[in-house]
């Protein structure tokens, strides 16, 4: 009976460390190590560069079960930045990104699964008072790296494009490229 006692203690730690290794981890964007920048097509003559220099996010990372993995990401449009002043002030003005009315772009995640290299993430961008599904890879975050010592980093990076019309950003249409690249390189920190 004693026996048969602490073979059940055994089995229920080993279930229980098991599954707190296989727990859910969750990470706070660093910006300092950390990057959002876009690139849009000017007069069809050159490409216009710009970031972000303001934001925020959070990753939750399921490593055993991506599924239930989450990524969330706010960025301060103020904090636009093309390297010209008085482009970056018009930006902000009501016929772009609105920013007194629309200060912040957002994404959820609403579904993640794991791909080779990284996750497939669907969710809500939110951009000038417009929410639409889109869905990004992303690449990284796979295996954590200890720097500087005692503190645990992912790293992930994506790609992807908008069409600016359909979050209601029309000025300059023949001006200004409908397609916006948009790269992101993001490092996160262990909470």
């Amino acid at each position: 009976m004693l026996a048969t006692f602490r073979t059940a203690c055994l089995a229920l730690t080993f279930a229980a460390v098991t599954t707190l290794a296989q727990a859910a981890e969750s990470y706070s964007v660093d910006p300092v190590h950390s990057s959002i920048s876009f690139m849009i097509s000017h007069a069809g003559i050159s490409t216009i560069h710009g970031r972000f220099n303001d934001y925020s996010g959070t990753f939750v990372i399921d490593s055993a079960d991506p599924a239930k993995s989450s990524f969330n990401l706010t960025i301060k449009v103020d904090s636009i930045d093309t390297a010209n002043q008085k482009r970056d002030e018009h930006l902000r003005a009501y016929d772009y990104f609105d920013t007194k009315q629309f200060p912040n772009i957002t994404f959820q995640s609403t579904k993640v699964k794991g791909i080779d290299g990284g996750y497939e993430v669907t969710g809500n961008l939110t951009m000038h008072g417009v929410t639409k599904p889109i869905t990004m890879q992303l690449k990284g975050g796979l295996k954590p790296v200890e720097f500087p010592k005692g503190k645990s980093r992912v790293g992930i990076l994506c790609s992807t494009s908008v069409k600016r019309s359909e979050f209601g950003v029309t000025a300059a249409p023949t001006m200004l490229g409908e397609e916006v690249q948009i790269e992101i390189g993001l490092q996160a920190v262990k909470e």
